[in-house]
C-alpha cells in the first residue's frame, strides 16, 4: 500500500477514487507546522536557523498520517503544484523523520488539474522534492518573521496605539495612504461643455463643441459660465453643415485566460467579491475537478485545451468566431518555476458548474477562457465634424458600430474606473448634409480626484509594482482589514486613523523598507532563490546587516522626540498653508496657543500648546487648514443642566465616549454608532449618562423595569432577565406595556437567549447536496454558524451571512465534520465515558 498526502479532505477524496485499491489518501489539512510567535524561532547568528512548531490543532492529522506511513511501502506527497504546496509537502516529510515514520521510497507528484487523467499521469512521472522552492518558502517565512517580530515592539512602545507591521502589508497600506492623502489634497476646478442636440433622417445625436472663435478647446477651456453661455448661444444661433466624415476600422483581441491576480480583479468588479472570497470559491472549484489550479501567474494553456476550447467554440457558434490559428499566450512573469498554466476549465464541454458563488465564479473562468481562444472584435470609429458658415465655431460627434462582434460574443473583460469616450451609434452622414439642431444646453462639470483604490485595483497596482506574487494579495488585503488599518465602504478602501499614523512613522524612520522598488527588489530575489540563482541565507543576510541596527537606532529615541519627527514629518499635512497667509498652527480656541501633535495612551492626536487651561484637540487624521480647525476630537459640550458638571466627547480605546466629572469619580458612557455624528451634542450626552432608565414597575411583580445599553446593544432588565432592543432610540422611548411584550416574548424564546444564541434559524437554506439534511444559518454567541443539526460550522470572517449559499454551507459543515469533534467536546466525552471503568478498576485495587 502506497500513502498519498494532500491538503484538503475534499481533495483526497476524489484523489482516492481515481487511484483505487493499492493507495490511501490523506489530508494534512493545509500547512502542519510553523514558526512558533515568540522571540528566538529564527535565529539570525545561527546562519538563520528556524525552530518550527507543529501545529496543536494538527495532531490527530499527524498522527493519522504518522500511523499509516509505517505501514506504507511509500508515500507520495502530492501537495499543489507552488511553492506553499511544496512547504507543505517538506513540512510533511520533516514531522514523519523525527517521528521515524517515514518510508524507505518518498516521492513528490503535482497535477494541475484533479481529473483522473492528470492525477494517473503525475503519478506516472515522480520525482524529487523542489529544495529551491522550499529554500525560497524558508527565506520568505523568516524575512516575515524577522520584520514583525523586529519591527513591532518598536512600535508598542514608540507609537502609541499600533498593532504590528508587515514587510508587505505595510507598502500596500502605503499606496492606501498615499491615495488619500491626493484625495484630500485634491483641489476642483469648474469647467463647463457646450452639447448641440442634433437629428438626421429621424435618427438623434449628441454633437459636442470643440472649436470657438477659431480656436480649438480642450476640456478646460470654457472655464466659467459666463464664457459657456457666450458659447452656447453662438452654437444655438449658428447653421452647421457636415464638413468632415472620417471612419476608421478598428480591431479588439481577446484577454488571455485567467492568472490569480486577473481573477481576483475581475471577480471584484463583475460579482463583488473580495480577494479572499474569490480564492477560496476557487479553491473549492479546483478541489471539485471543475478548474485548474488556482495560484498561477501563467497564461498559457495546454495544447489539448486549446484544442478543447478550439472544439467548443466551433459547436456553439458559426466559422467565422473561430480563428485560423489558436491563439498563443506568454506569460510575464519572471519566475518560471511558479508560472503554470492559466485558470481554466479542466472540460470545455461542460459550461456549468456548482451553484450560487461557485457557479458565478465557474462562469467567469469558463467564459473567459473560451473567450481568449475566439476571433478579435472587428468595429468600425466614426468621427464628423460640422462647422457653421463662418467655420469658426465647430462641433463633433463620435461613434461606434460594431461590425463583428467575435469574442466579445461571449465575454468583455470588465473596467475599474469607467471613462466612456465611445460614443453611441451615428446615423449615416456624409459632406455636405445638414443636420437639424433640435436644442443646445451647457453643463457645469467639476475635475475629479484620483479614485479610491478597490479591491481589483489595488490588487492591480501591486501587481504592477511587483510587489508580493499571487497567492499572497488575498492575505495581504485581509491583514489590512483585520488590523481595522483601512475601513472598505462601497467596495473602496478608506485608511483608518491607525493606518494613517503607521505608514507616516515608517515612511519617517524605516523609509528604505517601505519603499515600492525595495520592496519589489526583495519578491525578485525570493523569484531567483526559486529558480535556483541566489542562496537564501545569503539574501537575508543582506536584508538583516541593515535592518537590524535601523531598529535598534529607533528603540534608542525617546517617544517625546519620535512624536516631535512626526509632527515635523506630517506638517504640510496636519498644518497646510492658509490662502490667507496666516499660521496654520495657530489654535482656532484661544488664538494664542500653538497646534501640534501629541502621543496619547490610544494613539496621536493634534492638541494646543496651552493646555490645560485650552482643551483643543482634534483627531490625527484630521487634516488642518480652513475646513479642518474644528474641534473633532475631544471637546467640552457643555454643563450639566443639574450638577452643573462638565461633560466632555473623548476618544478612547473602545470607541468615542462622554465624560462627567474627572478621575475616578467621572461618569463615562459610550456613544453608540446609530446616533449620527451631526445630530450628537449635549442633550444626547445627558441621555447616555442618565442610564439606566427606570421605565417603571412590571404590573404582575412590581418590581421594576429598566432599558440601557450594554456590551451587545441596548436591552430590558426586569428580574435578571433581558430581551433586546432594536435601536438606542428605543432605550428612551419604549414604554411600559411595550416592554412587557418584549419581556414575555424573549422569556418564551422569541428574543434573543440568554446564552447568546438565536432559537429560531435566520435562514433556511436548503438540503444538504450529499446528505439531504436541511442547512440553517444560525446567529450563535460568537457570531453566524451553519448546522445540519449535527455539525456546527462558524462562518468565515470572509463571508457575510446575508451572501452565504447553499454550497457554501454545505462545504464549510463537510469540512468542520472531517476535522473531527471539538477539543473541548471531544475529551468530555471521553471522560464520561471512561469514569465507570476507572471506578471499578479502583475498587478492585
Amino acid at each position: 500500500m502506497k500513502l498519498v498526502v494532500v491538503e484538503s479532505p475534499a481533495k483526497a477524496k476524489t484523489i482516492e477514487k481515481y487511484l483505487g485499491s493499492g493507495y490511501k489518501v490523506l489530508a494534512s489539512y493545509g500547512h502542519v507546522r510553523d514558526l512558533p510567535p515568540k522571540d528566538g524561532s529564527v535565529d539570525p547568528e545561527n546562519g538563520f536557523a528556524m525552530l518550527w512548531d507543529n501545529y496543536p490543532d494538527k495532531a490527530k492529522q499527524l498522527k493519522a498520517i504518522a500511523d499509516e506511513a509505517k505501514k506504507a511501502d511509500g508515500l507520495i506527497l502530492a501537495t499543489d503544484p507552488d511553492r506553499e504546496g511544496e512547504a507543505i509537502s517538506w513540512h510533511v516529510q520533516e514531522v514523519l523523520e523525527k517521528k521515524k515514520a517515514l518510508p524507505k521510497n518518498v516521492a513528490r507528484v503535482t497535477f494541475n488539474a484533479i481529473t483522473k487523467q492528470a492525477v494517473t499521469e503525475a503519478m506516472a512521472h515522480p520525482r524529487e522534492l523542489d529544495h529551491d522552492l522550499i529554500d525560497a518558502y524558508r527565506a520568505r517565512r523568516a524575512l516575515d518573521y524577522l520584520v514583525g517580530f523586529t519591527l513591532s515592539p518598536v512600535l508598542w512602545r514608540k507609537l502609541p496605539g499600533a498593532k504590528s507591521a508587515g514587510r508587505v502589508q505595510s507598502v500596500a497600506l502605503r499606496l492606501i495612504v498615499e491615495r488619500d492623502r491626493e484625495i484630500e489634497a485634491f483641489r476642483p476646478q469648474e469647467y463647463w461643455s457646450v452639447t448641440a442636440k442634433m437629428e438626421h433622417k429621424g435618427q438623434g445625436f449628441d454633437a459636442r463643441l470643440v472649436r470657438f472663435k477659431g480656436e480649438k478647446l480642450d476640456k478646460m477651456a470654457l472655464g466659467v459660465e459666463g464664457s459657456a453661455e457666450e458659447a452656447r448661444a453662438a452654437v444655438e444661433a449658428g447653421h452647421f453643415s457636415v464638413d468632415s466624415v472620417e471612419t476608421k476600422p478598428v480591431t479588439r483581441n481577446p484577454q488571455p485566460p485567467f492568472t490569480t491576480s486577473t481573477l481576483q480583479q475581475e471577480a471584484a468588479r463583475k460579482l463583488g467579491f473580495s480577494a479572499s472570497h474569490t480564492m477560496r470559491i476557487a479553491q473549492n472549484l479546483y478541489e471539485d475537478g471543475a478548474i485548474t489550479y488556482m495560484r498561477t501567474d501563467g497564461v498559457q494553456m495546454d495544447p489539448s485545451a486549446i484544442s478543447a476550447a478550439r472544439g467548443a467554440i466551433a459547436s456553439r457558434y458559426d466559422a467565422g468566431y473561430l480563428p485560423d490559428k489558436p491563439r498563443v499566450y506568454q506569460t510575464k512573469a519572471k519566475n518560471a518555476q511558479e508560472a503554470h498554466e492559466a485558470i481554466r476549465p479542466t472540460d470545455f464541454g461542460k459550461d456549468k458548474a456548482g451553484s450560487g458563488d461557485h457557479a458565478k465564479l465557474y462562469d467567469l473562468i469558463y467564459k473567459r477562457a473560451l473567450a481568449s481562444q475566439m476571433a478579435s472584435a472587428r468595429m468600425e470609429r466614426t468621427t464628423v465634424d460640422m462647422l457653421d458658415g463662418t467655420g469658426r465655431i465647430g462641433l463633433r460627434a463620435t461613434g461606434q458600430v460594431v461590425k463583428f462582434p467575435g469574442f466579445l460574443a461571449l465575454y468583455e473583460e470588465g473596467i475599474d474606473d469607467k471613462d466612456d469616450e465611445n460614443g453611441a451609434l451615428l446615423p449615416v452622414l456624409e459632406k455636405g448634409d445638414v443636420p437639424a439642431k433640435k436644442s443646445v444646453e451647457k453643463v457645469q462639470h467639476f475635475t475629479q480626484p484620483p479614485p479610491r483604490y478597490s479591491e481589483a485595483s489595488l490588487v492591480k497596482r501591486l501587481e504592477e509594482l511587483g510587489i508580493g506574487r499571487p497567492s499572497t494579495y488575498a492575505s495581504i488585503i485581509q491583514v489590512l482589514k483585520d488590523r481595522a488599518y483601512v475601513r472598505v465602504e462601497k467596495n473602496r478602501f478608506f485608511a483608518e486613523e491607525s493606518g494613517r499614523l503607521l505608514t507616516a512613522f515608517l515612511e519617517r524612520f524605516f523609509d528604505r523598507y517601505v519603499a515600492y522598488d525595495f520592496t519589489a527588489g526583495l519578491e525578485d530575489q525570493l523569484d531567483e532563490i526559486s529558480a535556483g540563482d541566489a542562496d537564501w541565507q545569503r539574501v537575508l543576510e543582506a536584508f538583516w546587516r541593515d535592518f537590524k541596527p535601523k531598529t535598534a537606532e529607533v528603540l534608542e529615541q525617546k517617544p517625546s522626540d519620535i512624536t516631535a519627527e512626526l509632527d515635523k514629518f506630517l506638517a504640510p499635512y496636519l498644518f497646510p498653508e492658509r490662502e490667507d497667509g496666516t499660521d496654520p498652527r495657530i489654535c482656532p480656541k484661544c488664538g494664542s496657543g500653538k497646534l501640534a501633535l501629541r502621543g496619547g495612551r490610544f494613539g496621536a492626536f493634534v492638541a494646543c500648546s496651552n493646555y490645560p487651561e485650552c482643551k483643543f484637540t482634534r483627531k490625527f487624521a484630521q487634516p488642518g487648514g480652513a475646513d479642518g480647525m474644528t474641534s473633532d476630537g475631544p471637546e467640552v459640550l457643555g454643563n450639566h443642566p443639574e450638577t452643573g458638571q462638565e461633560i466632555s466627547r473623548k476618544s478612547g480605546r473602545f470607541g468615542p465616549y462622554v465624560e462627567m466629572g474627572e478621575g475616578k469619580e467621572a461618569a463615562r458612557a459610550s456613544i453608540p454608532k446609530d446616533i449620527p455624528a451631526e445630530d450628537f451634542g449635549l442633550d444626547w450626552a445627558i441621555k447616555l449618562l442618565s442610564l439606566p432608565r427606570t421605565i417603571g414597575n412590571h404590573p404582575e411583580s412590581g418590581e421594576p423595569v429598566t432599558a440601557s445599553i450594554g456590551r451587545y446593544g441596548p436591552y430590558l432588565a426586569h428580574q435578571g432577565k433581558y430581551a433586546r432592543l432594536q435601536s438606542t432610540m428605543d432605550v428612551f422611548e419604549t414604554g411600559m406595556n411595550a416592554a412587557v411584550v418584549k419581556l414575555a416574548e424573549a422569556a418564551n424564546g422569541g428574543g434573543r437567549a440568554r446564552n447568546g444564541g438565536s432559537r429560531e434559524p435566520l435562514k433556511v437554506l436548503g438540503k444538504h447536496p450529499r446528505t439531504d439534511a436541511e442547512i440553517k444559518l444560525m446567529d450563535g454567541r460568537y457570531g453566524a454558524y451553519v448546522t445540519d443539526g449535527t455539525t456546527n460550522a462558524t462562518l468565515p470572517k470572509t463571508v457575510a451571512p446575508d451572501e452565504l449559499t447553499l454550497e457554501e454551507a454545505a462545504q464549510l459543515i463537510d469540512e468542520r465534520a472531517a476535522k473531527g469533534p471539538a477539543n473541548g467536546k471531544g475529551k468530555k466525552k471521553a471522560a464520561a465515558k471512561k469514569a465507570p471503568a476507572k471506578k471499578a478498576a479502583a475498587k478492585k485495587k
